[in-house]
This record gives structure tokens, sequence and C-alpha cells, in this order.
């Protein structure tokens, strides 16, 4: 029997009594081993996991994948390195280290590992190596940067992978925090986009997200305070498409807007030019006045035209508001 192929349909990883009941024997596995088709993270389980693969080393520690680690292994846009996150059973003993199973946890930290007490029970018989996509993203919203959590959740959305009552669901799970499930856009496009987002919006501005303007080609990044359209380019793709960039930029700023055009190497490493770039397109066209030292902006958007012979107290009355003061 072929052992690595019964592991491999059972999620990648399978107990040694799961495997004894579907046929394979002591001998199947003893030449699976040999062979490099299975691997043991822990004793007594056995899986078709490289060394290397965050599930095998999450199994080794004594878990699955959670949070970040969790969403990286099914495909989620990620920035940078995270350490390995891994839900173990409330009750959890005998952890070990992920690159050595003889070695116990607590002798081999810090070794880039954040164990979260969270599971309800031990895997029985098989493992994903992966916790539920809603579990992995409520840790995510509660650990991590704001603007992370809402990359990771941009992405979920516009996958499909979480859909409306999957967003209530984890809305509910994060109580207080739900707030931030409603901040995730299913029609963002990438993880650039997604920051350069959630970071004009921390500083105050309106952003919207993959809008039309008459006159434009298909959709449009960002747009900023109505006035400046922010479009991110990724590294390889907008290589293979720059007339076609171009001809953008001419239809942005034919419908009235001021274009911007940073790269996603630029976003990710150098933002505050970015920001600076937005700031001073905005301050031009009389919007942006200027951001005070928590970084939120202060904004002077054009005055509201009164209509002819309504003076301004007869105006605020007329809105509900009091009269002015002496």
């Amino acid at each position: 029997m072929d052992a690595a192929a019964l592991v491999a349909r059972h999620g990648g990883a399978l107990d040694r009594r799961r495997l004894l009941e579907l046929g394979a024997t002591d001998h199947d596995l003893r030449r699976a081993l040999r062979a490099g088709a299975l691997d043991r993270p822990r004793r007594g389980w056995y899986s078709t996991w490289g060394f290397r693969d965050p599930r095998f080393r999450a199994m080794r520690v004594g878990g699955r994948l959670t949070g970040m680690s969790a969403l990286t292994a099914l495909g989620c846009w990620a920035l940078g390195e995270h350490p390995l996150h891994v839900a173990v059973p409330r009750n959890a003993a005998r952890l070990r280290s992920q690159w050595r199973r003889k070695v116990r946890w607590a002798d081999a930290r810090p070794d880039g590992v954040v164990v979260h007490w969270v599971a309800p029970a031990h895997d029985r018989s098989s493992s994903t190596g992966v916790v539920d996509l809603i579990e992995a993203l409520e840790l995510v919203c509660r650990v991590e940067p704001l603007e992370v959590a809402i990359a990771a959740l941009d992405w979920a959305c516009s996958t499909g992978r979480l859909d409306r009552f999957d967003a209530a669901l984890l809305a509910e799970r994060l109580g207080s925090l739900g707030w931030i499930v409603d901040r995730a856009d299913d029609r963002c496009e990438s993880l650039p986009e997604s920051l350069a987002r959630s970071r004009l919006r921390a500083c105050g501005l309106q952003v919207e997200s993959q809008l039309r303007y008459s006159g434009t080609l298909e959709r449009l990044d960002l747009v900023v305070e109505g006035a400046v359209a922010v479009e991110v380019d990724g590294d390889e793709h907008h290589r293979e498409t720059f007339e076609l960039d171009r001809a953008r930029d001419l239809a942005i700023t034919r419908a009235g807007l001021h274009a911007l055009r940073p790269s996603a190497r630029q976003v990710f490493g150098a933002w505050p030019a970015v920001q600076a770039a937005v700031e001073r397109a905005l301050r031009e066209r009389g919007i942006l006045v200027r951001l005070d030292n928590s970084g939120v902006a202060a904004l002077r958007r054009p005055a509201t035209r009164r209509r002819p012979g309504r003076s301004p107290d007869r105006a605020r009355n007329a809105r509900g508001g009091g009269p002015p003061d002496s």
C-alpha cells in the first residue's frame, strides 16, 4: 500500500493507529520513511509535509498553525517575516522545539515560536496542520497591528474565503474589536493597496477604493479626498503594462484628479515619501493644510456655496442649529 498517498488524502498527517485501521502496515510505513515520502513530526505521527513546512513544524511543537502563520499557509498577503504561531490545547504538555522533536520547547526558547493555548483538544487520528480560517483571523485581529489585520481581512473577503455570514460571526467573536471587520474591503486587489488605504485613513483622510470615474480606464485603486488618485504598481505585473498605465494616468488627469503611481516597494519600504506626495498633492488643491503631531490630518475643504439671499444665521437655523453665540 502507498502509505504516503493515504496520508495525503487525509489532510497531510495521520497517526499510526489510524493508518493501520486504513490498511497500512508497519512495513509500509518503514518503507515510506526510508524513501523520504513520509516523515515523523512527533512520536506516532506520520506526515507528507517537508521538514521545513510550517505545518510540519507546528505539529512538531504540539499543535497547528494559527494567526498569520495559518493565513500565510493558505496564501494570504503578508509583508515580511512572522514568527511561527501555533495553537495548542489548553492542557498541552510535552511541547517540543520546532526544529528538533527531542528538545523541549521550554528549553529551546526563543526559537521563533509563539504558542497560543486556545485549542479545546488535541487532534485525533488526522490533521491538516492549520486551524479554521475564522479562528486564524480572530487571532490576527487581536494581536497584529491594525493594518496587518485589515489586509488579512481584505484578502479573505476579496478571495471569497470569508462571506458575509462568516464576517458577522467573526465580528461577534471579536466582541469590542468587531469594528475591525467593518474596515475590510472585498474590492481590494493587493497587499500594497490595502496598506496604503489603511495608512491614509489612519491620517484622517477620506479614501475610496476601486472607484470608477467617468473618462478613466477601468477602476481606480484609491481616491483620496475626491482629488488624488493613487494607483499602486506591482513589481512584475506593471512592467508588462507600461503603455496602459500611462494611458490610465492621462485619463485620470482628464477626469480632474491628480495621478500618483507609487510602486509596491515604495509602499512597503518608503511609505513616508508616498504619504508626503499625497499631502502635497492635496495641499496644492487647497484641501490639506497640515498633519498634526499625531499624524492626523487637519483638513480645509472648499467652503460650501450658500444660496443667494440667505444669511449665515438663517442657514444655521434651517439645519436645526441654535442661534449664534452673543
